[in-house]
C-alpha cells in the first residue's frame, strides 16, 4: 500500500506556494508605495479554490479561450490564481493604488495564514510518521 501525499495533505501544499508567491506580491507594493502610476497587484485565492473543489461543486467550469486576435487575454495565472488589481479605498494625485497600511494588514494576513497552512502540514506529516511506526 502507498502514501498518497496530495491527499493526505490535501490543499494546503499547494496554498503554501500561493501564500509565498503572495507575499511577494505585497511585499512588491510595498516596495513601490512611492513610485507614480504604480498600481498595487494581489492574488485570487478563490479561483484556485473553485478549480480544486470536487466537480460537484464546481459552479464555474467555465474555461477562456481566445478564438480571435482581437479578444482579450485571459487572465494572468500565478500558481493557478489569478494575478488582480487592488482598488484604493482613497486614490493618490500620482496614479499610485498603493495604500501601505491596507498591504501591511494583507501582508500580516497572509502570514498567519501562511503559518496556519505550514502547521497543518507538519500535523499531518507527524500524524504519517506516528502511523508508520505503528505508535
Amino acid at each position: 500500500m502507498s502514501i498518497n501525499f496530495d491527499k493526505a495533505l490535501g490543499i494546503h501544499a499547494q496554498a503554501l506556494a500561493l501564500r509565498e508567491k503572495r507575499s511577494e506580491v505585497l511585499a512588491s507594493n510595498l516596495v513601490n508605495a512611492d513610485t507614480p502610476g504604480y498600481k498595487a497587484r494581489d492574488l485570487d485565492f478563490s479561483s484556485v479554490l473553485k478549480q480544486n473543489m470536487p466537480s460537484g461543486l464546481n459552479l464555474s467550469g467555465l474555461n477562456l479561450e481566445r478564438t480571435r486576435t482581437n479578444h482579450l487575454a485571459p487572465p494572468e495565472l500565478t500558481l493557478g490564481a489569478r494575478m488582480m488589481y487592488r482598488n484604493p479605498n482613497q486614490a493618490s494625485l500620482d496614479g499610485n493604488t498603493v495604500e501601505a497600511h491596507v498591504e501591511q494588514a494583507k501582508f500580516a494576513e497572509n502570514a498567519v495564514q501562511y503559518q496556519a497552512s505550514l502547521n497543518f502540514i507538519n500535523n499531518s506529516l507527524a500524524g504519517l510518521m506516528t502511523a508508520l511506526r505503528g505508535e
